[in-house]
């Protein structure tokens, strides 16, 4: 008789310094399903599956794999047993074009060197198979974040897998890229290839889901079919309460003008006439389709890419941030999107990575001051609530959500006017994201301004008194965020297309 289930986890259990990360957790996944699993940051969803991919060692439990027991000791071994992984950071050789990047490790070769026509050819052939429209040789850096997430579900395609795990696979993509993406999934299924999907995104899981794990603090809650819960359901099992309210209420009103910002364009044009004014204890949204320059206004304001036209004024005086260092003098402070790449220093420890940009703070006749800095870094992780064994833990041990607050009070340290926030709730679950929604209300009953670009349109409703939309490198609307529509900001978002 055939195996019900195509992959078994059994009483997984795995520690690291000072966390129990999974506890006695047990996952059944049948063949040709999408089995999510959800849970809040730290609940152990990706911990689980890279002890399935051989990225971790298992303190105990087992992994049966079509009646077969497993232990992979790394991923090449995983892989070669047709298990693959879409990690939610993604990593990749960005100088290299995408074809390499596919075949990485096991190039096609002929006569000695690697043939680039068969590699070009089966490419393609994955891409067409999965309709993603890129060139398999440009260079991969050259990509926005959401096609280089396309191409790295169409390498695990390539290995021929019979699990696919997707962990936080649309943080990243607008709604037209999650319906290929989903595409692209029902043709998995059809082939028997089994999907083990992680997200925050309730509405995508019941949509997408035939069977739902819940974890939390690292133990297996519930297992039940998608189609007896409800967003709610998930809600109260992750979070062992239940939780009324997605957005806290906000208690203060915008005051004075902070920053104004008239005719503002990038160096080459990239983004032109974006003209808004920022209040004091203002949160200022920005919407727009994925490659609307949402994320390049705000690099210009931080001094990462070279303002071209137009004035940025605060406190009614005309400056210049030529770099970020000069955008830090005058109070800026930016959260970026990409937290891994750009964010974190993965092997150095939470208090390392919240003081490194305010190193002058904490010195002393040429030595840094531990003591300082050890009071600076335990208040923050008491004031954001971080969850992390100490301040010594490494970053990297860290689940996505933490390493985000982490970075946050890395910029709240130094003591900011005007926060930017680039996707600052991207893969964190609910619970999490309320408390940082909690934290900017704070912020700004403080006075601070602050501008927070989203993808999640419900998200950018629930928190801001006003909303500017981009099309196509132009500012093509400004909202009163309590009394526009999503249709609105929709339309606004395709105007200039």
């Amino acid at each position: 008789m055939e195996n019900e289930y195509i992959l078994e986890m059994r009483n997984i259990t795995k520690t690291f310094p000072g966390v129990k990360a999974l506890d006695d957790v047990s996952i059944k996944v049948r063949p040709g399903t999408v089995h999510s699993l959800m849970g809040e940051n730290g609940a152990g969803k990706s911990t689980l599956m890279k002890c399935l991919f051989g990225i971790y060692a298992l303190n105990s439990g087992e992994i049966i794999l079509e009646g077969r027991n497993v232990n992979f000791e790394n991923p090449a071994e995983a892989l070669k047993n047709h298990v693959s992984m879409v990690h939610q950071e993604l990593n990749q050789v960005l100088d290299r074009d995408v074809m390499e990047n596919v075949w990485l490790g096991r190039f096609p070769m002929k006569n000695g060197f690697i043939d680039k026509k068969k590699m070009f050819v089966e490419t393609k052939k994955i891409f067409d198979e999965l309709e993603i429209d890129v060139d398999p040789r440009v260079k991969i850096g050259s990509l926005q974040v959401s096609q280089k997430q396309m191409i790295e579900i169409a390498k695990a395609v390539s290995y021929d897998s019979k699990i696919i795990v997707m962990d936080e696979p649309t943080s990243s993509l607008t709604e037209n890229e999650v319906s290929h993406l989903f595409k692209i999934i029902e043709k998995l299924k059809a082939r028997n290839t089994s999907v083990i999907y992680i997200s925050h995104k309730m509405e995508e899981i019941l949509k997408i889901s035939d069977e739902v794990t819940v974890m939390r603090d690292g133990k297996w809650i519930a297992t039940k079919p998608a189609s007896e819960l409800t967003t709610d359901a998930i809600i109260k099992m992750m979070v062992g309460r239940e939780l009324k309210e997605r957005y806290p209420r906000r208690t203060t009103m915008p005051g004075d003008t902070l920053l104004q910002i008239k005719n503002l364009a990038s160096v080459g044009q990239i983004f032109h006439d974006v003209d808004f004014e920022l209040h004091k204890g203002e949160i200022l949204g920005i919407s727009g389709l994925v490659g609307s320059k949402r994320t390049e206004v705000l690099e210009t304001l931080f001094g990462i890419r070279q303002k071209g036209e137009g004035t940025i004024s605060l406190h009614g005086k005309e400056i210049n941030n030529d770099s970020p260092r000069q955008a830090m003098k005058h109070g800026f402070a930016m959260l970026t999107e990409e937290r891994r790449v750009d964010g974190i220093f993965a092997d150095l420890s939470v208090g390392f990575n919240m003081i490194i940009t305010n190193l002058n703070l904490y010195m002393q006749k040429g030595l840094l001051n531990n003591g300082k800095i050890k009071g600076s870094v335990s208040k923050m992780i008491d004031t954001i609530k971080v969850k992390t064994p100490s301040d010594n833990t490494k970053i990297g041990n860290l689940s996505g959500g933490n390493q985000q607050k982490v970075i946050l009070g890395r910029w709240l340290l130094t003591q900011p006017e005007i926060l930017l926030l680039d996707e600052p709730t991207r893969g964190i679950d609910v619970g999490a994201k309320f408390e940082i929604y909690q934290l900017m209300n704070e912020l700004a009953a403080e006075g601070k301004g602050i501008i927070v670009v989203s993808s999640e349109m419900p998200e950018l409703l629930g928190i801001c008194d006003r909303i500017l939309v981009m099309s196509n490198g132009r500012q093509s609307g400004i909202f009163d965020a309590k009394s526009v529509s999503q249709v609105q900001i929709m339309e606004a978002s395709a105007k200039y297309i």
